[in-house]
């Protein structure tokens, strides 16, 4: 019970940081798998879960009406059943994105009921009841972290002895086999992070940093401070290309005039 009751109030707790904080990425792995490891004596194995499923979610961003896998539940209850079961991060890994892609669709329905506050706020607005309207935002709250609280709560409450059960009843071999997926998961993470981002202007930045690293050796660390400053390289001249062309085009307005 207690541990059930911890799981569910973390993930609620996580997911109203993250939309009353502005964007605060209490929702990421790297928040929530710690405090479920600290919440369940497992401070260690929270952490290096916390660190492999970042990667793997690091692409999993909700952007408009696209909702990806569910980082908080995938995190959560992958990070909850390691510890529980005593299988490490592997299980985290191999257990987090078949329960975030079933926790997306909850979320989904969970927006089509929410899509009914719609009316009701259109209504609030006509008649300018701004404290019909807060409360109205502090509802959706509320339901969706009460949802996070709910699924966390019930799948480790009744979950945990047969996910137990089902990871010691894997065979060796394919343990084995979800660990070397474990170690290919974060390089689809980056893959989908990259996607958007390659583009032709882009990739030699890409090509100069792999050069770096495979080639140069540079630990990351250093890698991030060349990037950081070739940023501000780039930045700086186009601001500086940017401004003759603007003083150019308001000289030739007054010539006009």
């Amino acid at each position: 019970m207690y541990e059930a009751t911890m799981v569910g109030l973390i993930m609620a707790l996580a997911w109203t940081l993250e939309k009353m904080g502005g964007t605060s990425m209490t929702m990421r792995p790297l928040v929530v798998s710690p405090l479920i490891g600290l919440a369940l004596g497992d401070l260690q194995t929270g952490l290096l879960a916390g660190a492999s499923l970042e990667l793997v979610f690091m692409g999993a961003m909700q952007i408009g009406a696209a909702v990806p896998p569910d980082v908080i539940v995938g995190a959560g209850l992958g990070t909850a059943f390691a510890i529980m079961s005593g299988k490490g991060i592997e299980t985290a890994i191999a257990l987090a994105l078949p329960i975030s892609i079933l926790a997306q669709s909850i979320k989904v329905a969970l927006f089509i009921v929410r899509s009914w506050f719609m009316d009701f706020a259109m209504k609030l607005a006509a008649t300018a009841n701004i404290r019909g309207l807060h409360a109205l935002n502090f509802a959706g709250l509320a339901l969706q972290s009460g949802m996070y609280f709910l699924v966390g709560f019930t799948a480790v409450l009744l979950g945990a002895s047969a996910v137990t059960s089902f990871v010691d009843s894997i065979p060796q071999v394919i343990m084995d086999g979800l660990k070397v997926a474990g170690g290919m998961i974060p390089a689809v993470g980056f893959a989908l992070l990259l996607q958007p981002m390659m583009t032709g202007r882009s990739v030699i930045y890409f090509l100069i940093g792999f050069v770096l690293f495979a080639y140069l050796n540079l630990p990351i660390m250093a890698i991030t401070i060349i990037g950081m400053g070739v940023a501000f390289v780039v930045a700086y001249e186009n601001q500086s290309a940017a401004a003759p062309a603007a003083t150019a085009d308001e000289g030739e307005g007054l010539f006009d005039e």
